[in-house]
């Protein structure tokens, strides 16, 4: 058993709150007005609602930290030196087609560094969470990147590219290079659960690029507290800003690393 930082309580006690409405939501798909923000890209009152409700609770517990979002944007001080990073409903597509697979999630960053994350499936009731130095969890459980060494047993978890995006010819290139040397590949278009099942151990590897922010602070810091390793796909370090992410356990990471990298040029 585990106890929560006080700030991990705080983000918790939010998305908790945010999320059962989203369930009920879930329940009455086909009645929400949706509207299209772009190809593959919606945006619908469950994710406003959402949105709100933990802008509000997070706003009345810190007033002094800024926001980033999804749907609204930059809010509150502009120049605030912590600013939560938010994703009220990462996987709004499957949301939308009935697939029970998404999350809220919520990240802390703190002069660049990220230091508290949470990941939240209200439909499976799974708190994934981290503050820096405290380990990794999910809801009470500690948990910790798989130990898998050989990628012919190594299941992975990617994003594939859509209408919108111009690279799936190198995507189609990644996905050549690596398919002959794993167990297998997922592809569940939710980004920052990815990244938590790989920090608990079910995935033993995750890449793909042009994501936003709010995808993939929260999942960074869960898979580094959970001992794992995580950089973008060309070995830097911002990933946050670039979107290009590589998340594996520390066996697997160098042979991931070098399949990609074989795989661009």
């Amino acid at each position: 058993m585990s106890r929560r930082p006080p700030i991990i309580n705080v983000m918790a006690k939010a998305a908790f709150r945010a999320g059962r409405p989203l369930v009920r939501d879930f329940g009455e798909v086909e009645q929400l007005q949706v509207s299209h923000k772009g190809p593959s890209d919606f945006v619908s009152t469950a994710d406003l609602k959402v949105e709100r409700s933990l802008f509000e609770q997070l706003s009345h517990s810190h007033p002094e930290i800024g926001f980033l979002m999804e749907e609204q944007g930059a809010r509150g001080k502009p120049d605030a030196p912590k600013r939560w990073i938010i994703d009220p409903l990462d996987g709004t597509l499957n949301f939308l087609h009935g697939l029970p697979h998404f999350a809220i999630s919520i990240a802390l960053e703190e002069q660049g560094e990220l230091t508290a994350a949470i990941v939240y499936d209200p439909i499976r009731d799974e708190l994934f969470w981290a503050a820096r130095g405290e380990g990794a969890f999910v809801n009470h459980r500690r948990i910790r990147v798989s130990s898998r060494v050989k990628m012919a047993e190594a299941l992975l978890a990617t994003g594939i590219p859509w209408a919108s995006r111009k690279d799936h010819a190198a995507f189609s290139d990644e996905l050549l290079a690596i398919m002959p040397k794993v167990a297998g590949i997922r592809r569940w278009g939710v980004a920052s659960l990815d990244l938590a099942y790989v920090a608990a151990g079910r995935y033993d590897g995750f890449w793909e690029t042009q994501l936003k922010p709010w995808d993939i602070a929260a999942g960074i810091l869960i898979v580094r507290e959970a001992g794992g390793l995580v950089s973008e796909l060309d070995g830097g370090q911002d990933m946050v800003k670039s979107g290009s992410i590589l998340a594996s356990n520390e066996k697997l990471y160098d042979q991931l690393f070098e399949i990609l990298g074989k795989a661009k040029n």
